[in-house]
């Protein structure tokens, strides 16, 4: 199935659509018509078909979050493309079901499960574990791709703010329970296992201390975007403190987190206009989800990212993430303050 290729214009500076849709919205980078390749060999206009192209998955089960639509439908129909059993996690099992449905018509042989999983619930990811462990399936890749956007202050199931307890602790706690599945898996397989997390350039635009570890619930203090870039920049800071940490054990897994790009998806939904913009520009100078789902589908698979660990990537390439993103003592500090709010000791 070929893909179309959009985006990949330069973003003109005279573009003014608040500072967030300069900061965010559209990369500090430019994209330009022919896209520059990296390293790797591939670009901000590559597609997750090309960067996976003769990759051969069979055998290996991963797991996607956020799976029932955008970022995450691609990137399971892309990891089902390349004969890796998926499971779908997804908070609407209606929505789920109709996208496992839909990648079927196009590949018949695809071997994809549809669970469910709400990451703002403790309760939820909790059972979603004991589910999956309950199986006895391996674990081979965790994607953390699901995620909510510049919501209005709202506190999760467990009173905690919506984004950091969805964008980040739901994904904390999830790895945690999963991860002496992918440790028995890399070890009886003898098949690197992968982590990888979904983050974003918007991590770079948080609150001055980077983590409000003493005003997660601070409500008078709450700004939607720098909520938004705190709960980013705590997925950084997640997968290189995990890591360091399957370093030191030894274990042959790996964590990373990249950013996807700028795409349209529906994660602006709680600010029309900026949305509203973003959409009638977004042919021109976003990417679309083909191109968005590219980098971590080559993350979770390539051969060349094989014993890469701790990381940050953009279009398929190391990028460099943000002073506070390298912080190794922020880094330890928020997987401690994860632990306690999720009751792990």
């Amino acid at each position: 199935m070929k893909t179309p290729v959009a985006g990949c214009i330069e973003v003109r500076s005279d573009i003014r659509v608040r500072e967030f849709v300069l900061g965010w919205y559209y990369p500090a980078r430019k994209m330009w018509i022919f896209g520059w390749k990296g390293p790797s060999g591939f670009s901000a206009c590559s597609t997750a078909e090309q960067v996976t192209q003769g990759i051969d998955g069979t055998g290996l089960t991963a797991i996607v979050t956020g799976a029932s639509s955008g970022l995450g439908a691609e990137t399971t129909r892309i990891l089902a493309l390349r004969a890796v059993h998926v499971i779908m996690a997804v908070r609407n099992m209606d929505a789920g079901r109709n996208a496992k449905e839909e990648i079927l018509k196009e590949i018949p042989n695809a071997k994809i499960d549809v669970m469910e999983l709400d990451l703002s619930s403790m309760g939820s990811v909790r059972k979603f574990a004991s589910d999956y462990t309950e199986l006895g399936l391996p674990l081979n890749i965790l994607i953390n791709n699901a995620g909510v956007m510049a919501s209005p202050f709202m506190l999760s199931q467990d009173n905690i703010e919506l984004q950091f307890a969805t964008n980040h602790l739901g994904h904390f706690l999830l790895t945690n329970l999963l991860l002496e599945t992918m440790k028995k898996t890399a070890h009886e397989s003898k098949k690197e296992g992968r982590i990888v997390n979904l983050a974003s350039e918007g991590h770079r635009f948080t609150y001055h201390e980077g983590i409000r570890f003493d005003k997660i619930n601070d409500e008078t203090g709450y700004n939607t975007l720098f909520a938004y870039g705190q709960s980013k920049l705590a997925n950084i800071l997640h997968a290189n403190e995990l890591a360091r940490r399957l370093k030191e054990e030894g274990v042959e897994i790996t964590a990373n987190s990249l950013h996807p790009g700028a795409i349209v998806t529906n994660l602006l939904r709680h600010h029309g206009f900026i949305n509203a913009i973003a959409n009638v520009l977004g042919k021109y100078v976003l990417k679309n989800v083909h191109q968005g789902a590219a980098t971590q589908c080559y993350v979770a698979l390539h051969p060349q990212v094989e014993g890469v660990s701790g990381e940050y990537f953009m279009d398929s390439n190391k990028a460099k993430p943000s002073t506070h993103a390298k912080d190794v003592e922020l880094a330890k500090k928020l997987w401690d303050f994860s632990v306690d709010l999720t009751n792990q000791k």
